[in-house]
């Protein structure tokens, strides 16, 4: 049976804090809208960008419009090395540890487009990395448990041997939900209190605690 790990992006593996303040800021002036305070914009991190917007911005904002710049001035910051996203210390030598496993299949949900996902594989190299990548393009935005269940049928998985790691409030309700252990990660945009609250299992406060949580979970075969 396979043993599936299912990653959130943003805030989870990727530390995209500057990108996504500065991409909203921007959007925002851009349609006359006075921004949100950063750590509003942050704490919903992992919506579909439709549903991000329409809470930051309201239902009455030019939503659509607003969509299509935000993409414009992702693709803008992505080439600003003061903004561009970068992976949290240690998680590719996670990602590397887990990836050779025939045990264990790797996953990705987030509230990213595929296309934008695509352009995360590229700059990090992630290619033939993640068995499947689960995003808004293919199931309902989270909390909705979709991206969850989508993934489980694409590997053969049970939820019993399937864990989702996040770092969103909406990642640990999705797990409840699809019914598999919800792993928080402490360093990214909500902290501990929230995510028990939404239902984690867990809360890990380092990437080296991510790794022996699943080696107890999931443990390699030989020991190694």
């Amino acid at each position: 049976m396979v043993n599936l790990v299912i990653f959130d992006v943003d805030g989870t593996l990727v530390d995209s804090r500057a990108f996504i303040v500065e991409t909203q800021r921007r959007t925002f002036f851009a349609h006359g809208l006075t921004p949100p305070p950063a750590a509003a914009g942050l704490s919903l991190i992992g919506l579909s960008l439709r549903e991000w917007l329409e809470q930051l911005a309201g239902p009455d904002a030019p939503i659509d419009a607003m969509m299509a710049t935000y993409r414009r001035f992702m693709g803008v910051l992505r080439n600003d090395p003061q903004y561009r996203e970068a992976l949290f210390p240690g998680i590719k030598g996670l990602l590397a540890r887990l990836a050779p496993r025939g045990d264990v299949a790797l996953a990705l949900a987030t509230g990213h487009q595929m296309a934008s996902v695509g352009e995360l594989v590229s700059s990090f190299g992630w290619h033939g990395l993640f068995r499947t990548v689960q995003t808004p393009d293919n199931a309902p935005s989270k909390p909705d448990p979709g991206m969850i269940l989508n993934a489980i049928a694409a590997t053969g998985a049970a939820p019993s041997a399937t864990v989702m790691i996040g770092d969103s409030t909406f990642d640990m309700v999705m797990a409840r939900a699809a019914g598999v252990t919800a792993v928080g990660v402490s360093w990214g945009y909500n902290p501990p209190v929230k995510l028990y609250a939404a239902g984690a299992d867990r809360v890990v406060d380092s990437v080296e605690a991510l790794r022996f949580m699943l080696d107890a979970r999931f443990p390699p075969p030989g020991g190694v």
